[in-house]
Formats: C-alpha cells, sequence, structure tokens
C-alpha cells in the first residue's frame, strides 16, 4: 500500500504543519493590516484541512508535502507585512539596486513552480498521461490557468473593497504586474518541471505509483 511505503514519514508531517501553523499565528500578530493579512492566508487556510482530510486516501510525495510548506511560507510572510514591505524584498532590493520591492515577483513565481509538481503528480497519478510532452504541456497550462484564475480574484477583491485592495494587489505602481504575474508563474512552472520532475518521478516509483 501507498501508505506503508511514503517516504514521508508522520514525523515529517506533523513538522511541516507545526512549523506553518506557527508562522500562521505569529503572522496574525499585529499584521501591516489585517484584512490584507487574511486575504494573502486564505490558499493556505483553505488548503492545510485539504490536504490533511485526504492524507490517508491520497498521499503526496514528500516533494509535494515540502514545497507546498514553503509556498505557505511565502504567503504567509507576504500576508504579515503585505508583498510591497517584506523586509526580505527590501534587501534583495538593495542588492541587486532594483526600483522595486521584488517579493511578490517571488510568490508568482512560487504560484508555478509549486503548483506545477503537484499538478503533474495528480495527472500522472489519476489519468493515463505518462512522462513527456503532453504532460508537460498540460501541467503548464493548468499553472497559467491557475495564475489567471488569481488574478481575476484581485480583480474582483479590487472592485469590492476599492482602495483598501491596494495592498492585496501589490502592484507598486506598475502598469504590467498582472501580465509579469501571470509570466513569472509560467517561469516558475517551466523552471519546476525542467528541474524536479526525475526527483518526482523516482518517489512516485518508491510509493510504487508509478
Amino acid at each position: 500500500m501507498i501508505q506503508a511505503r511514503q517516504l514521508a514519514s508522520r514525523g515529517e508531517l506533523l513538522s511541516l504543519l507545526a512549523i506553518v501553523t506557527l508562522a500562521l499565528v505569529v503572522s496574525r500578530i499585529q499584521p501591516h493590516d489585517v484584512m490584507t493579512w487574511l486575504l494573502e492566508v486564505m490558499p493556505v487556510l483553505l488548503v492545510a484541512p485539504l490536504l490533511i482530510f485526504t492524507g490517508k486516501r491520497f498521499p503526496l510525495t514528500p516533494l509535494s508535502y515540502r514545497l507546498i510548506a514553503l509556498h505557505a511560507l511565502i504567503l504567509i510572510l507576504g500576508g504579515h507585512y503585505t508583498y510591497a514591505e517584506v523586509p526580505l524584498g527590501f534587501w534583495i532590493q538593495d542588492v541587486f539596486d532594483l526600483s522595486r520591492n521584488p517579493y511578490d515577483r517571488i510568490g508568482h513565481l512560487a504560484q508555478g513552480f509549486v503548483p506545477a509538481l503537484v499538478a503533474r503528480e495528480i495527472l500522472l497519478r489519476k489519468t493515463p498521461l505518462q512522462p513527456g510532452g503532453w504532460l508537460f504541456l498540460l501541467t503548464v497550462s493548468i499553472c497559467l490557468a491557475f495564475s489567471a484564475f488569481y488574478e481575476l480574484i484581485e480583480w474582483w477583491v479590487a472592485i469590492i473593497a476599492g482602495l483598501s485592495a491596494e495592498a492585496f494587489l501589490g502592484t507598486q505602481g506598475d502598469i504590467w504586474d498582472t501580465q509579469w504575474d501571470m509570466f513569472l508563474a509560467l517561469i516558475g512552472a517551466i523552471t519546476a518541471l525542467l528541474s524536479l520532475s526525475r526527483v518526482q518521478d523516482r518517489q512516485l516509483r518508491r510509493m510504487g505509483v508509478s
């Protein structure tokens, strides 16, 4: 059975959950803006219970769980400060002499990178697709669709909340911010597939599902 052969131990999964939960709790202490915090961490609040509920029936590879946890931490940090005010982003801005805080760019790279490997794993396990061109194309397409839908969500929030949504949008005055966001998600997805597909395949084989 998969449960008996999976690489991610119960201890590791509990550790990842504890780290993300602790980060979430700490991030709620005096955030830059409570509503922005809630909007930014909402994916974590939705996905974490889903992973817990499906963990026994459909356990993911250790790679997927670790990347999801990393993505959650990126979202949580952005939620606490808002993406335009994250100190790590200011440090990167100073080091590379950039014109803006690039932390939101990191977030959108992750928005393509992490879902790409999760989507690839699900497609391999739930469809007849095999590693190759079609799997690559469909996985990238899913990530682009996910990124575009997230931009629609940001648009709807901006319409409903008005100026109070500016911190959530994080455009920092860039009229091409939406296009950059989707482009970086595309780059993230392609980079993930090119760099980690073989690692994922090995873990799937060890789980006896590929």
